[in-house]
């Protein structure tokens, strides 16, 4: 069994509406509590930050089924959105809806589409921070697949 570590060291200044730094390997970064939170709204967020997990994993997921199914693409894009409740003051992580948008080559068959649909789909389940999120956050898909124009 291989396992991967991976290290996010934090520095956090102050109290509540301050601003700290997260660094790892790859990313170093701002962070502070969103202004739509009544907060500074300077870097990124952990509600940014779970959205990213998701929609990266997401993508690079499907990106790799792809690949291995022998999809050819023009393109692959995707937004993602999510949704955070605050009832009574409790902020809940509700929902993340992610909308990929697979343009395929402007010669693809019917079959293909129905592949690409099916793997838009098993991306989801097959992710594997979906997989880590599932039972405590909804997760929305709207698909969106066409061919490349003339």
């Amino acid at each position: 069994m291989a396992e991967h570590h991976f290290l996010l060291k934090v520095h956090w200044p102050g109290l509540r509406n301050d601003v700290g730094e997260i660094e790892a390997k790859n990313l170093k970064t701002k962070v502070s509590i969103p202004s739509e939170m009544d907060g500074p709204g300077i870097g990124t967020n952990p509600d940014e930050m779970l959205l990213g997990a998701a929609a990266t994993c997401y993508i690079i997921t499907l990106a790799a089924m792809m690949q291995r199914s022998g999809l050819e693409k023009e393109n692959l894009t995707m937004e993602s959105e999510a949704i955070v409740d605050v009832t009574n003051g409790i902020l809940t992580f509700k929902k993340i809806i992610h909308r990929p948008h697979i343009i395929l080559k402007q010669n693809a068959s019917e079959k293909e589409f129905t592949l690409a649909q099916r793997l838009a789909k098993k991306a989801e389940t097959s992710c594997m921070i979906s997989r880590a999120i599932q039972g405590n956050v909804e997760m929305e898909l709207q698909i969106k697949i066409e061919t490349a124009a003339d």
